[in-house]
């Protein structure tokens, strides 16, 4: 019969050198323990050596940029008819602004009345191309069109903007006065 032990160096080693076996695990561990403090340091040393707040990367406009849209939708002032079916429609009720579907006059005030509840939504900022709230420039260029013609933008709709900014119980007069409340604080 032939012997079915074969000869296995390792071991060998661990049954000659028990001495060599403790120092090899006592090495390891040892460099375990020092390569998870080294990671933790790694990791830790990116911001443990100074507040957030003093980071670039942390100041409130690199924030911004980093959060921001990666797109944006803009609409085009001079698109043709269509594009106002895209815009949002806003509805108020005619009490909430103090006017009266159809032709009534408008009450006094009423200007900046439907300009705060109605126009001001995209007129204050800008909102797909409109025209802001006292920039002289862009009014002066739509007054060479005629105050008449602006009523009947205003009233009809044009581009992205709605019929009557979207909120079609305004009177006519309401819409016309709140045009002209906005022409008046580009003057």
């Amino acid at each position: 019969m032939s012997d079915s032990h074969h000869h296995d160096p390792i071991e060998e080693n661990i049954e000659t050198h028990p001495v060599k076996l403790a120092i090899g695990i006592a090495a390891g561990a040892i460099a375990l323990v020092v390569g998870i403090i080294l990671m933790v340091q790694y990791a830790v040393g990116a911001y443990g050596s100074r507040p957030l707040a003093d980071d670039p990367a942390m100041t409130p406009d690199a924030v911004a940029r980093r959060i921001a849209p990666v797109a944006s939708v803009a609409l085009d002032p001079n698109a043709p008819a269509v594009a106002a079916a895209a815009a949002p429609t806003i509805v108020r009720p005619a009490a909430a602004i103090g006017s009266a579907p159809g032709k009534t006059a408008a009450a006094p005030g009423a200007g900046k009345a439907t300009y705060d509840s109605v126009c001001a939504v995209c007129h204050a900022s800008g909102v797909a191309g409109a025209p802001k709230f006292g920039d002289k420039a862009a009014w002066k260029e739509r007054l060479k069109a005629g105050k008449d013609t602006l009523h009947a933008s205003a009233l009809k709709g044009k581009g992205a903007m709605p019929p009557k900014g979207g909120n079609a119980a305004l009177s006519d007069d309401a819409v016309k006065a709140s045009v002209d409340y906005l022409l008046s604080s580009a003057k």
